[in-house]
């Protein structure tokens, strides 16, 4: 009965045949489900049927003929050609809106000239790429549209947050199997997130052309990919789009019949406002993803909003572009490349004096999410380094916020942070004390033979054994001895006389 039910069959209906078949049974007292589901597609199918008559027994029963009836195909090979699927309004508006050639790609202008090597592939053998970018710039709809432009080969996508080592060795024996009759571009989205292992993998394959690689990542590659694969791999950094780029998607987006706003509101026609086209043109920062989705969910708004008014165009206005993106997209990483190119640019600004451009970099990154208390130890870190004796307040002042980050936390303590930015910008500065470190330290690194021993006279001396050893003779006491001990000296003999700190400074602008 439990069976025939998860089939999809009413209880009368179940009931009805476990009875018909039981009485008709003569091996078991038990009907088999087949039996009894054989029933119930015979006389559901033939109304002439006796409805308490057993079924005619064939050769082959009517629930293996109706089982089997459509032998299972097999599944057909994606089509080379072919990157993508059939757009469906279940896809998402970004997803649907892919270019499929290269002359359909908006932006990355400085590759895609006339005569930049990704306009060249169609005439000549493309060679492996790693294409860096932030997300939404464009990286795997370039990659697939590169292997469309290809004649005789075809497109095999992989995630590296999904494939395993063995994925990558089924993908390269299966290119190498077929490499005499079609050449096979393997594309390798999120390369960052491979293991050196899986990394590994692929250096055979590329090196002897079994594979044309095509990877793409928002990681720093430097960082993130083997050295051994960099080396065989050109890598192409793409660049956030534009504010006029992502107007011209959207646009696009709006026009196409076939695959844009159409499909996700049901037929609706809609437009949108100059006013709420300018901000998501802007708050999407660069990225198309953002930019054509929150568009998706502006349509889908004005239309609920719009329902029941009437017929006709409906338009996006900026309240509904708003309300679908919610805030402004930043594009930041806190464990990534972006991470530290703000940090680094908050360091420059406070050197260079420019109190403005280092509040500014400071609050892209709070508004990023970075950690308060990171920024502060950086802070701590420049008060020395970049301010250091011509300021000495200015390590106090740098500790006192961190202290002040950690008892109120954000985001209150945000103003902690720009009121010790804008004082180290403003502080004067002088790195004496960091180049007279740096100049010790190789002064250590590079002595030959080994760093001499402590200078006797500079020992200390607690013990009556140290005493007769010679430890502190020779010692003059700066507080007893004022004028004598201006010549001792204080370094090894073969170091005597220099000079690791050069202050106080000759000029100012030693400073």
């Amino acid at each position: 009965m439990e069976e025939l039910l998860s089939m999809g069959f009413s209880e009368d209906l179940a009931s009805q045949a476990l009875a018909a078949t039981a009485s008709s049974s003569t091996t078991s007292a038990n009907p088999s489900v087949e039996a009894a589901a054989d029933w119930i597609l015979t006389h559901t199918s033939q109304s002439s049927h006796s409805p308490h008559s057993p079924p005619t027994l064939s050769s082959q029963s009517n629930l293996r003929r109706f089982i089997l009836s459509k032998p299972a195909q097999p599944l057909k090979p994606y089509p080379s050609k072919r990157l993508k699927p059939s757009p469906s309004s279940l896809s998402p508006l970004s997803e649907r809106m892919r270019p499929s050639t290269v002359d359909l790609i908006v932006g990355q202008d400085h590759l895609l000239s006339p005569s930049s090597l990704l306009r060249g592939v169609a005439g000549g053998p493309l060679p492996s790429l790693l294409l860096w970018g932030p997300p939404g710039s464009g990286k795997t709809s370039l990659a697939r549209a590169i292997a469309a432009s290809l004649s005789s080969h075809r497109f095999l996508p992989l995630s590296a947050v999904t494939a395993t080592v063995v994925d990558l060795r089924r993908s390269i024996d299966e290119a190498r199997r077929s490499r005499s009759q079609i050449r096979t571009v393997l594309f390798v989205d999120e390369i960052h997130r491979f293991s050196k292992t899986q990394q590994d993998a692929l250096l055979p394959a590329i090196e002897d052309g079994s594979i044309i690689f095509l990877g793409a990542t928002t990681e720093n590659p430097s960082f993130h990919l083997t050295n051994p694969l960099l080396s065989r791999l050109r890598v192409l950094a793409l660049r956030p789009l534009e504010p006029h780029h992502v107007r011209s998607l959207l646009l696009r987006a709006i026009d196409d019949v076939d695959h844009g706003l159409l499909l996700s509101t049901n037929g609706a026609s809609v437009t949108i406002d100059d006013e709420a086209l300018e901000f998501l043109s802007l708050h999407c920062d660069g990225d198309a993803r953002v930019a054509l989705n929150s568009l998706e969910a502006s349509a889908v708004l004005a239309v609920n909003r719009s329902s029941g008014i009437g017929e006709g165009t409906v338009i996006i206005t900026t309240a509904d572009a708003k309300e679908a993106m919610q805030c402004k997209h930043l594009a930041y990483d806190r464990d990534g490349d972006e991470h530290y190119n703000l940090i680094s640019a908050l360091h420059k600004s406070m050197r260079g004096s420019d109190a403005d451009a280092a509040i500014y970099w400071l609050t892209r990154m709070l508004e990023g999410g970075e950690q308060p208390l990171y920024i502060a130890r950086r802070l701590v870190r420049f008060a020395s380094e970049d301010v250091g004796l011509a300021d000495t307040a200015a390590l106090g002042h740098a500790v006192a916020c961190y202290q002040a980050c950690h008892f109120i936390g954000m985001p209150e303590c945000d103003v902690c942070l720009a009121q010790c930015v804008a004082y180290l910008a403003l502080a004067p500065k002088s790195v004496a004390v960091y180049k007279a470190l740096n100049a010790a330290k190789r002064a250590v690194k590079e002595s030959v033979g080994g760093n001499e021993g402590v200078p006797l006279h500079l020992r200390n001396a607690p013990t009556k054994l140290m005493k007769q050893m010679g430890y502190g003779d020779g010692y003059l006491y700066p507080p007893d001895h004022p004028q004598l001990c201006k010549g001792q000296s204080y370094l090894p003999d073969s170091l005597k006389g220099r000079k690791f700190l050069q202050w106080p400074p000759l000029d100012v602008e030693q400073l």
